[in-house]
């Protein structure tokens, strides 16, 4: 790669005013444009007898293939969620972008005047995002095949986890909340409030309680397979995944992919990254046993770019972009339509992506601090991006990286009774 150590000089200083509290500014930019490397040292040696951890601060700015500036960008840190950027790869790597995980529901014993004399069967292959609108979607169409009341049970197996529950009996106890309004919480009512319109209260009875049983238990016993539930797209459920940073959702990917050495083998071919700069421990950034350089977070983002473009999608429909959503954006200060992924523990705030500018185009950057100030770390994070903006020149990020996949909108909507088939009409296609 190609450094231009003008440019290296700059980001020195502005990094490190950052950390002496000093605004970060498109002024403080161009004066720091004529600065000479002796300003790096002093800057520093300032900062350390203010106490200041320099070695614990690393950033990396790259345009194109070209770095033009970085501190300690190749050494292993903290990476919090920024671990996801790896878990997205390795998803990608794995599945096409439009893969579902599909549920399937059957019935064991006889129906007859809508009353199910028997069980209700749930084979799950991991859905990340089975919300509460998937369960009220599915309890409808369950209706809609005549099925009014369960004299049993419902039987799950399978990988099943609904509303991002850790605990297995809640999101068993979930389940069956959700087919009857009548058991029904506020929280499941703010839920179906974003179905659409005229969507049925499901009042499906179900007499027994839920329970997780292996697969093997269900070998021999006949099953009559009624609804294959699809699941949102795979685009659709890495969006909502990295929007809210959501660890129970990257921890299911991180394991239908096959574990986090998986996912950190995956990432390491697909996006070309050097030995030694990447290690994890799971698939969500949980603990400062995850750890990457910035480097490593920049080249993960630009390979995702790279594999999402060739299918017409960007890093905005997998990633949250300021101005647009919410979750881990809600209470920053970031270029409109910068797609960025958060990431933060006590004494960490990390932050990765790409911003737009007039001049460089999009510019692909990582900044992991460590201290434990995180509010703090969190504004100069977005001075320093708006600093970079600002010199090179404020626009909107392409139109071909502008975003497609928009939640709660079109085929992105939870809860989409399309998405539960007959099971009949699914074998005969």
């Amino acid at each position: 790669m190609k450094r231009d150590s003008r440019l290296s000089d700059v980001l020195h200083v502005l990094l490190h005013m950052a950390e002496a509290g000093g605004p970060v500014t498109s002024e403080v930019l161009a004066k720091a444009m004529g600065s000479h490397p002796v300003v790096v040292r002093r800057t520093l040696a300032g900062l350390r007898r203010q106490g200041w951890s320099v070695p614990d601060q690393g950033v990396w700015i790259q345009v194109g293939k070209s770095v033009v500036a970085e501190h300690r960008g190749s050494v292993l840190m903290p990476a919090a969620s920024l671990t996801k950027l790896a878990t997205t790869l390795a998803a990608l790597d794995t599945w096409p972008l439009d893969h579902r995980f599909d549920t399937l529901v059957g019935i064991h014993g006889t129906l007859h005047d809508g009353v199910l004399d028997g069980n209700l069967v749930i084979q799950s292959s991991g859905d990340p995002l089975f919300v509460w609108e998937e369960g009220i979607a599915l309890a409808n169409r369950l209706q809609e095949l005549g099925i009014q009341r369960v004299t049993g049970e419902i039987l799950v197996t399978g990988s099943f986890t609904m509303n991002f529950e850790e605990d297995q009996a809640d999101s068993l106890a979930d389940l069956k909340q959700a087919m009857s309004a009548a058991t029904w919480t506020g929280e499941v009512r703010q839920a179906y409030g974003n179905l659409a319109p005229g969507t049925p209260q499901p009042s499906l009875q179900i007499d027994g309680g839920a329970r997780w049983i292996p697969a093997a238990d269900l070998e021999n016993v006949p099953i009559e397979w009624v609804v294959r539930h699809q699941s949102l797209p795979l685009v659709a459920i890495l969006k909502a995944m990295n929007i809210y940073s959501n660890n129970v959702m990257a921890e299911m990917v991180a394991e239908l992919v096959g574990g986090p050495a998986q996912v950190m083998a995956k990432a390491t071919v697909a996006a070309e990254l050097p030995a030694g700069e990447l290690s994890l421990a799971n698939g969500s950034g949980l603990g400062v046993e995850n750890q990457m350089s910035p480097r490593v977070a920049v080249a993960m983002t630009v390979a995702l770019q790279g594999k999402l473009a060739a299918q017409g999608f960007s890093v905005a429909d997998v990633m949250p972009v300021a101005g647009e959503d919410v979750g881990t954006l809600s209470d920053r200060r970031l270029p409109p339509t910068a797609a960025v992924k958060t990431g933060s523990l006590a004494e960490v705030s990390a932050l990765a992506g790409m911003v737009p500018t007039a001049e460089k185009g999009p510019v692909w950057f990582a900044i992991i601090n460590k201290g434990w100030d995180i509010p703090d770390l969190r504004v100069q994070q977005d001075q320093l991006l708006q600093a970079i903006q600002a010199h090179w020149g404020a626009a909107a990020a392409p139109t071909d990286m502008r975003t497609k996949v928009i939640m709660q909108t079109g085929p992105f909507r939870y809860g989409d009774p399309s998405r539960n088939q007959v099971a009949q009409d699914v074998a005969s296609e």
